[in-house]
């Protein structure tokens, strides 16, 4: 069965999901053994013997052989954020950029026998998006799939959760090791074209010396501190420790413990009151663990979890003032990660954001999902080389300028119709032409020095120019004739199967719709 994958690799779990061509909607996989019970979801675990011998084990597999309670080189976790990073630090066998490269494999490995996707999406963290392109690029190498493609973590996550192109959204992750808050301008809106993921290979063809550009969200804030889920399961362990009898002398450290504190946690996003079940080892007695959500909302209190998530969200609020942007034009706050379940941060953002729409329904599986929406559901058929532009009023400034349509590396047939709406330049105005041209590519040499040795090296200048079609399609009559300051004519553009611009639309004064023409086809 042909399809999208789609993989969100995360400091703790990895989420995994697929949809053919003929599914109405994505599905989540389950990936035996090494998945959870909650499908789709892989603990980014990894332990491999350090002499070398036998099959690593991975995810479940990891926490069922009891492993976690051991540590050590063998253990590899929380490897994920340490990915193009500079000259990370660790002490496991692998490095993060192998720890990563060996669980990607060993997902695909583990894929149903009836999927063969034809396309594989993965993400990326905005803030180390070129290091980790370029991991990706050579993770993926030896895997058999024609097309890989690779989105920016935010923008997947707003589009995963219903979001529209253009949005402004505060992204809260609250993951098992950190928390990073970041406000996010999405690509598209306002006539601009919608975000696609970036390809990376095409056609078995690696992309990597293409001319795309590295089209990520625009971030207009960003803070985060190392404080994450694992925190709050240490102070969960450490208040119990204090006040269970039959836990006096516990390390609140200890690996097992520290398990069903999570669990009491998680249990306990969903419940008033919470029971678990700890054996601290072989011959010793079961220790009933029991938690209240009053109690736990009490401890993180304590703790200053909300004053230290306040003084995040207020550095983020004043670069976003720095950036023009208040806080009533933020268009939705978005919590990602298992931590975000917690119901007193739930309630912090409800009270600090009232104004501000609270989208959150799956923040586990949104990154994922959203990474399968920004890739065509349709069979690419090729990509833009040049793109295409219209030259249109611009209300504002009084003159004529031109506006992207489709930009070059764009796969197509579109998906989705790119809409417009255009006003008249004149009174008594009685067509609209519709001038349409093909962005240039711009460049300038410059010699660099290697090893001694001059090289000439051809970089991008700044904006191209655009040149227009030596062929232009009909103007697009207007009865009755326009008149400037008010939109004219809504258009929708798209690029059939056979590489044709086409346009459609209605006029707005009359309400009567435009009958669908061919522009001319594109290259």
């Amino acid at each position: 069965m042909a399809g999208t994958l789609a993989i969100d690799l995360g400091s703790t779990t990895t989420v995994v999901a697929f949809q053919s061509p003929g599914d109405s909607a994505p599905r989540l996989l389950a990936l035996t053994p090494i998945s959870t019970s909650e499908p789709g979801v892989v603990p980014s675990l990894i332990w491999l013997s350090d002499t070398n011998s036998g099959q690593p084990l991975i995810g479940r597999q990891v926490i069922e052989a009891g492993l976690l309670e051991r540590g050590g080189p063998g253990l590899h976790r929380d490897f994920k954020r340490l990915i193009g990073a500079e000259d990370p630090q660790h002490t496991t066998l692998l490095s993060p950029e192998q720890s990563g490269h060996l669980l990607l494999e060993q997902i695909w490995q583990r894929l149903p026998q009836e999927l063969k996707p034809d396309r594989l999406v993965l993400t990326a963290p905005i803030d180390s998006y070129r290091g980790y392109r370029q991991w990706l690029l050579e993770a993926t190498g030896g895997l058999a799939v024609p097309e890989i493609a690779l989105v920016d973590e935010p923008t997947a996550a707003a589009i995963g959760a219903g979001l529209p192109a253009g949005s402004r959204v505060l992204v809260i992750d609250l993951g098992g090791g950190t928390t990073d808050l970041s406000l996010v301008a999405l690509e598209g809106g306002e006539g601009k074209a919608a975000p696609i993921a970036q390809l990376l290979r095409f056609g078995g063809r690696n992309l990597e010396t293409s001319r795309q550009s590295l089209r990520t969200a625009r971030v207009l804030g960003k803070a985060g501190l190392a404080l994450g889920g694992r925190d709050l399961d240490r102070w969960i362990a450490a208040e119990l420790v204090q006040r269970h009898p039959s836990l006096a002398g516990v390390d609140p450290e200890t690996p097992s413990l520290l398990s069903s504190c999570e669990q009491l946690k998680c249990r306990l996003s969903h419940a008033e009151e919470a029971l678990v079940l700890w054996i601290a080892g072989p011959g010793h007695a079961p220790v009933d663990l029991q938690l209240q959500r009053r109690e736990l909302d009490e401890l993180l209190g304590q703790r200053q979890l909300l004053e230290l998530l306040d003084e995040l969200l207020e550095q983020v609020l004043a670069s976003a003032r720095g950036c023009g942007i208040s806080e009533a034009e933020i268009d939705a706050v978005l919590p990602v990660g298992g931590c975000s379940r917690v119901p007193l941060i739930r309630t912090w953002l409800q009270e600090r954001l009232p104004r501000v729409p609270l989208h959150g329904e799956r923040p586990v599986e949104a990154v994922a999902l959203g990474a399968l929406r920004l890739t065509p559901g349709v069979a690419v058929k090729d990509l833009l080389h040049r793109g295409v532009s219209l030259r249109c009023w611009d209300q504002r400034s009084s003159e004529h300028r031109w506006h992207p349509l489709f930009l070059a590396g764009q796969p197509w047939p579109s998906e989705q119709p790119l809409q417009l709406r255009l006003s008249c330049s004149r009174p008594e105005q009685g067509e609209l032409e519709l001038h349409l041209g093909e962005p240039q590519q711009e460049e300038r040499s410059e010699v660099v020095f290697v090893n001694g040795f001059p090289v000439l090296r051809r970089q991008a200048a700044g904006s191209a120019a655009v040149q227009a079609w030596s062929e232009q399609p009909a103007a697009l009559p207007l009865s009755p004739p326009g008149t400037p300051g008010a939109d004219r004519l809504e258009l929708q553009f798209s690029i059939n199967s056979a590489g044709e611009l086409i346009v459609e639309g209605r006029d707005l004064l009359s309400d009567r719709p435009l009958p669908q023409r061919r522009l001319g086809r594109v290259r």
